[in-house]
């Protein structure tokens, strides 16, 4: 049918509404041809290698939609094949909600952000829990001392790139350290000249 995401996301009142808005056609379009956007790409693979925190959306018994923040160091989730990912579900504050949510709909949608260059990745799957000694050392990370509960495998239905227009660029401390740090050496190294 075309693009996978498109295929997921764009039910018959959501194809109403482009239609409404004067966008349906260019849509349209995007959905035709062969499939695409549901294999992992070394784009996306490096990209998702890059992050060190997502977002992930599951679907509760009531219907609610529930959003959690996955993090842990540069490459905790791991591309396994063009059509897997996983990651290790570190401990927390043990509410148990996303596991919970996915044992009685293993579908997901995660958020991966790129702040600093203003870059999203969307996707679209189907998530696999496990808790196999065997599975969870595969994802132990070195010098990372988290416990790993369990692993969630996901098996990739869709993705998507955004443009950036509203993206605000954010930065983390280790971004600005390495930014600063060169003007805290010059600053010094003119204090220590003009002491002389």
């Amino acid at each position: 049918m075309g693009h996978k995401l498109a295929e997921i996301a764009f039910t018959d009142t959501v194809r109403q509404l482009q239609e409404a808005d004067g966008s349906r056609k260019s849509y349209a379009r995007m959905e035709a041809g062969a499939d695409s956007n549901n294999i992992l790409t070394d784009r996306e693979s490096a990209f998702i290698g890059m992050r060190d925190s997502f977002y992930m959306a599951t679907v509760g018994e009531t219907g609610w939609p529930y959003v959690q923040h996955r993090g842990g160091p540069a490459g905790f989730v791991s591309v396994i094949d063009s059509k897997t990912l996983g990651f290790p579900d570190f401990s927390g504050n043990r509410q148990f909600v996303s596991t919970g949510n996915l044992q009685v709909d293993d579908r997901v949608s995660l958020f991966f952000m790129d702040y600093p260059n203003r870059t999203r990745l969307k996707m679209l799957g189907r998530v696999n829990t496990s808790d196999d000694p065997a599975i969870l050392e595969r994802f132990a990370l070195d010098g990372y001392t988290a416990k790993i509960e369990r692993t969630f495998l996901i098996e990739v239905a869709a993705f998507d790139w955004n443009c950036p227009q509203h993206i605000t660029p954010r930065f983390t401390a280790e971004d600005l350290e390495s930014v600063v740090a060169p003007l805290q050496a010059r600053i010094a190294e003119l204090e220590a000249a003009q002491s002389l």
